[in-house]
């Protein structure tokens, strides 16, 4: 018998399938992880079919020996791996190793074992017959492994190691390993019961459920109840004896929807994100692997557990940026999910408060389905939303950050016993140094960006590659002293609230640079949702799902930071930021309050946020990419090149346009666009960026595609080149 393998290196000369024979002595299996022999070396390998000839004209070496007990990949993953091949155009390895835990690779981690103590016999007055009455230590011991057991370093701390030894010397105590599953932390939390849901969430389970569309969208306010609706749906799933995957764009907010759902559903749950230590996350893709958990909670990776019989993919905060990867492998979390919703036939429930337009456009148009929810839970309603224009603060004397509103709705909000939010979307106590003499600004001598001021390490940041920089004291250009600071980060505002505050008021900042620890995002958000602390000052990662009941204010800064960025998402990304960091306050029995400063205030998306349209901004939004034809009336494709020498980069960018502008030649005017230049940052970790932006219609996007694909293929010039689709960041 011959066996198809993919060897586990990551180059595109050799992503192809070698034929391997398999010995007599072993058995193997389709997903088996192998040994085999490649040139010179032993590596390891993915066997991905089995067959009875082979199509090589080259002598067949055996495979070595299986790596595991049973195939570790299994059949859904490798139909989902084809898939992914084809339609992100990507290596066949890069996506198999997608599948199991990165760690497990090399077998660099295994199952924790720990010695586990026994009494030899269940007779516990006979053992205690074997020992002096005055060894009072050795028959205390004795009575606390009479329950059954315990390991051996929880006794250590009990008891002395002697005494144990003593024990285990006389046959009374018997060792044994047992493995130990490393848990994630996490909390349950037992306040939770079981809710009656409400009349508009009854109706929006009944649309989902008897949508006869494979994705339907779930459109519910924020604090409408959609996470009750997502566990009603995995309950009914469970019910069923089928599985369930839950998606959040945050890891910040994996701890609190598994805090939510583990009250409910208890052990039958399972985590993946990026934040687990390498053990966890190996017991935990067991633990789902074996079947031992139904369902899976986590970020973007969470949709390639290998769970079996799926009876739902829930993907929430649809909306956001994070589930598209955009570094190797590219992928598109949505279209997995589809084909793995297809291929157990289940349904993909999308939810957001702020849609994508390309979301809400599809079910517009009847591609997806549509169940929506407009009201809060809550009485209370919606919290009503000011805008604070920031330029007449200016012009009345008011230099600071803050507006003098939401000072003062700041101090009311603490001295009533509540709490606030502040949100900006840009961390660092400043966001660059400038000399103001010449008017030099301190970049990274890797990246081509400016660095990053971070008072608390006293410190220049490169955000884009890590490295770190003396703050400027004197000019390296001109040596004039005259630095000034940019403009500030959740760092500064944290330290001015403090000074307006005063000493006594707690405040809490989380941004990722607070967030490098492990256990950073459960101590922050458990210390604020305990009432530790009166604010919480943070980026991004505040913005969307969190649920504090005593938040009655909720100030957003440089609302418009983001509203002018040269993307054509610029508008509907604000729109999303504010919306949803708007919906943090007020949520359960107070009122709540948003105030949003900004310099822009006429412009027509604050309008739009004041009033919770999201159907007018987006009839607008979709308007206007009709006329410029952008997503979703065409298609984006940009082609990366990069390269350490940036001569190199520039041939090969030049190369790949001739021969795309013979392309367009021959598909005329599908081509809406077509432009060579340097990416927005030419240099980020010593690589030189040149691109190639593309804007097709999508009358022959799959045909154009292709040979798009062809083309960089085969004039790469040994400079990395990706292909992006639609991509989330163009810079």
């Amino acid at each position: 018998m011959i066996a198809k393998v993919i060897v586990d290196i990551s180059n595109s000369e050799v992503d192809k399938i070698f034929d391997y024979s398999i010995p007599s002595d072993f058995e193997l299996a389709v997903g088996d992880r192998v040994l085999v022999p490649f040139g010179s070396r032993s590596i390891e390998g993915f066997c991905i079919k089995i067959t009875d000839c082979s199509e090589g004209n080259y002598k067949l070496k055996d495979i070595i020996k299986k790596l595991d007990d049973k195939p570790l990949i299994k059949k859904e993953m490798l139909a989902l791996s084809d898939f992914m091949k084809e339609k992100f155009y990507l290596r066949y390895v890069d996506t198999l190793r997608l599948f199991i835990p990165s760690k497990l690779r090399g077998n660099k981690v295994k199952a924790l074992q720990r010695e586990f103590c026994t009494l030899s016999s269940s007779d516990t007055e006979l053992l205690k017959s074997r020992i002096s009455p005055r060894a009072k230590s050795q028959l205390a011991i004795i009575d606390r492994l009479a329950g059954g057991g315990e390991y051996l370093t929880v006794l250590n701390t009990e008891f002395s190691p002697s005494v144990i030894n003593s024990l285990v010397e006389k046959g009374i105590i018997t060792k044994s390993k047992q493995e130990v599953l490393r848990k994630p932390i996490g909390e349950i939390d037992k306040n939770i019961n079981k809710v009656t849901l409400t009349e508009t969430q009854n109706k929006a389970i009944s649309i989902i459920k008897n949508s006869d569309k494979r994705v339907v969208l779930l459109h519910g306010v924020t604090g409408s109840g959609k996470t009750e609706v997502y566990m009603s749906l995995i309950e009914d799933a469970l019910i069923k004896g089928k599985t369930a995957i839950a998606l959040v764009p945050e890891i910040s907010l994996t701890p609190q929807i598994l805090r939510v759902f583990r009250s409910r559903f208890g052990d039958d749950i399972a985590m993946l994100h990026s934040g687990l230590s390498d053990g966890e996350r190996y017991d935990e893709w067991r633990r789902i692997y074996d079947g031992d958990a139904k369902i899976v909670v986590g970020a973007r990776s969470a949709i390639f557990a290998p769970l079996e019989n799926l009876g739902v993919i829930i993907i929430d905060e649809e909306h956001d940026s994070s589930y598209i990867s955009e570094s190797n492998p590219r992928f598109r979390t949505l279209e997995v999910a589809e084909f793995r919703a297809k291929y157990n036939d289940c349904k993909v429930i999308l939810g957001s408060a702020t849609p994508s337009v390309e979301s809400y456009n599809n079910a517009r148009l009847c591609k997806f389905g549509l169940s929506e929810m407009s009201n809060r839970i809550s009485k209370n309603g919606m919290p009503e939303i000011k805008i604070i224009d920031m330029a007449q603060e200016l012009r009345t004397g008011n230099f600071s950050v803050f507006s003098n509103e939401l000072k003062e709705k700041l101090k009311e909000t603490i001295n009533n016993g509540n709490q606030a939010m502040v949100f900006i979307n840009r961390r660092g106590y400043a966001s660059y140094m400038q000399c103001k003499s010449c008017g030099y600004i301190a970049k990274c001598t890797d990246c081509d960006i400016a660095l990053t001021y971070h008072k608390e390490d006293n410190m220049l940041k490169c955000h884009y590659c890590g490295k770190r920089f003396k703050p400027l004291d004197i000019c390296p250009n001109c040596h004039s002293d005259s630095i000034k600071q940019g403009k500030i980060g959740t760092e500064k505002v944290a330290s001015e609230l403090q000074t307006l505050l005063g000493s006594s008021v707690k405040i809490l900042r989380m941004d990722n640079d607070t967030t490098t620890t492990k256990t950073a995002y459960l101590d922050i958000l458990g210390a604020f949702r305990r009432g530790e602390a009166q604010v919480l000052v943070g980026t991004q990662m505040i913005v969307k799902g969190h649920d504090f009941p005593n938040v009655t204010l909720v100030g957003v800064l440089d609302a418009d930071m983001s509203l002018y960025f040269s993307d054509y998402r610029s508008c509907e990304r604000t729109y999303q930021l504010i919306t949803q960091v708007s919906g943090r306050a007020g949520r359960k029995d107070k009122l709540g309050e948003v105030i949003i400063q900004t310099y822009s205030p006429k412009h027509y998306l604050f309008n739009f946020v004041k009033n919770y349209d999201y159907k007018g901004f987006f009839d607008k939004e979709l308007n206007t990419r009709q006329v410029t034809n952008f997503p979703p009336f065409t298609t984006i494709v940009r082609i990366l090149v990069t390269n350490e020498v940036e001569e190199k980069s520039l041939n090969c960018t030049k190369k790949i346009y001739d021969l795309l502008k013979e392309l367009r030649v021959e598909y005329g005017k599908e081509f809406v666009y077509m432009q060579a230049m340097k990416s927005p940052i030419n240099k980020i970790q010593n690589k030189y960026r040149y691109q190639i932006v593309i804007r097709i219609k999508r009358k022959f996007e799959d045909e154009i595609l292709g040979k798009i694909y062809n083309i960089v293929d085969n004039n790469k010039q040994g400079n990395s080149v990706f292909v992006e689709i639609n991509p989330q960041n163009m810079s």
